[in-house]
């Protein structure tokens, strides 16, 4: 059997580089006017429905509010939560050690 080597790395890249560039030149690119028309709807339809669900967001906040389903007044914060369940134990603190003060003799100066 005659063994197939596969070719050099450098070949093989070389080789997809020109595949490569043979797609790119089949490829149909846009004109200038159609970019910027398919733009243009792109955008446009991005704002529709970032109006749209702001619109259904602040909607349902308002209806939730006017039925009652939650009381503004009555809502705690996390930290509030936390410390009604979880509460804090104080230890008294050890007792220190008494400071010792060491008496040291001045150091007297010599005059020159």
């Amino acid at each position: 059997m005659a063994d197939k080597k596969k070719p050099n790395i450098f070949k093989r890249i070389g080789q997809k580089i020109k595949e490569i560039r043979l797609e790119l030149k089949r490829v149909v690119w846009p004109s200038k006017e159609k970019l910027k028309t398919t733009s243009a709807v792109v955008l446009v339809v991005i704002a529709f429905f970032a109006v749209f669900l702001s619109t259904i967001s602040l909607g349902g906040n308002w209806l939730l509010e006017k039925i009652g389903f939650y009381d503004p007044d009555e809502t705690t914060t996390t930290t509030e939560a936390i410390e009604e369940e979880i509460p804090v134990a104080t230890q008294p603190a050890e007792t220190e050690a008494p400071e010792t003060v060491e008496e040291t003799e001045p150091v007297e100066e010599s005059a020159e």
